[in-house]
């Protein structure tokens, strides 16, 4: 097993960012104000944009270049500053309804974490140690945006979670591939951006039919109309 002190400086820049970004997940499942949250989800952005012009650094491919500077403003600058502004808004300012209490999501996060660096032990021969740890990180990001998915009762903190499960893809895009097409990345940042504004047009859609944005209403709400 490769030591951190003996990778190339360039390879551990790279993996303090990946367990920077991973930390961030963490700390948005601990989160229990919406704003709070969502700064969180400011700061996985501009980590993972800082992360991408890393990487095209390293590279030298300058479409990378491109994905970071649009991972910076959509992720890091816009999408948060349109969510903060609705939660506003709406006066939603914390997101107690959890189903599961803070400890127990943290203790299943940091469960999973281990899983997903376990899932990844049988490529070890097949990649190098930057690549298997990215791997590995994005996985845990994705499961930990799952997670708080599931235990997450908020449809604006749902938002949140959904934003930083793409944030896990992307991050194994730009760690493990280098990147994808740039005609691919542009138009999944256009997809981001059009998801963000709908989800918020949803939300005072949502608030105004039955004055509350807890999907366990929601989920009432259908029944009762089945």
């Amino acid at each position: 097993m490769t030591a951190y002190a003996d990778l190339p400086l360039i390879e551990q820049a790279i993996r303090t960012f990946a367990a920077l970004i991973l930390v961030t997940s963490f700390a948005l499942l601990a989160q229990s104000r919406v704003v709070a949250a969502i700064q969180v989800f400011a700061w996985q952005g501009f980590l993972l944009a800082a992360l991408t012009a890393l990487v095209a650094w390293n590279s030298g491919l300058t479409h990378l270049y491109i994905s970071a500077a649009l991972t910076l403003a959509l992720k890091a600058l816009f999408i948060p500053w349109l969510l903060i502004r609705q939660a506003r808004r709406l006066g939603i300012l914390r997101d107690l309804d959890a189903v599961i209490r803070p400890g127990l999501t943290l203790m299943a996060a940091g469960a999973l974490v281990i899983f997903c660096y376990n899932v990844v032990v049988p490529v070890r021969e097949f990649t190098q140690v930057v690549t298997r740890d990215a791997i590995a990180v994005s996985l845990a990001l994705v499961m930990i945006a799952l997670l708080m998915l599931i235990t997450r009762r908020k449809a604006i903190t749902q938002v949140v979670a959904f934003m930083s499960l793409e944030n896990g893809l992307f991050f194994a895009a730009v760690t493990a591939t280098q990147g994808m097409p740039m005609v691919v990345e542009l138009g999944i940042a256009f997809d981001v951006l059009i998801a963000a504004v709908i989800f918020g047009v949803f939300f005072f859609h949502i608030r105004d039919s039955i004055e509350s944005l807890d999907v366990d209403q929601l989920s009432r709400l259908r029944e009762i109309n089945d």
